[in-house]
């Protein structure tokens, strides 16, 4: 699932406000407390962020030499 600019911004209201509610790529979803939706705001922000990366979708190894 591609998160938007939008499902954040809905997140972020939901905060505010106090509401556990709120509608996420077109669903209506419930947390159970600010906890969750916090964790869903950090989920949906490193999601956002991996997206945008110039090298989403490619792993990184680094070498250590020989062993």
């Amino acid at each position: 699932m591609a998160f938007t600019s939008e499902d954040l911004e809905s997140i972020n209201e939901a905060i505010a406000s106090g509401e556990l509610s709120v509608t996420i790529d077109g669903r209506n979803v419930t947390y159970r407390s600010i906890k969750e939706l916090l964790e869903a705001k950090r989920h949906i922000i490193a999601a956002i962020k991996k997206a945008r990366s110039p090298f989403a979708g490619f792993r990184v190894s680094v070498d250590r030499g020989i062993r």
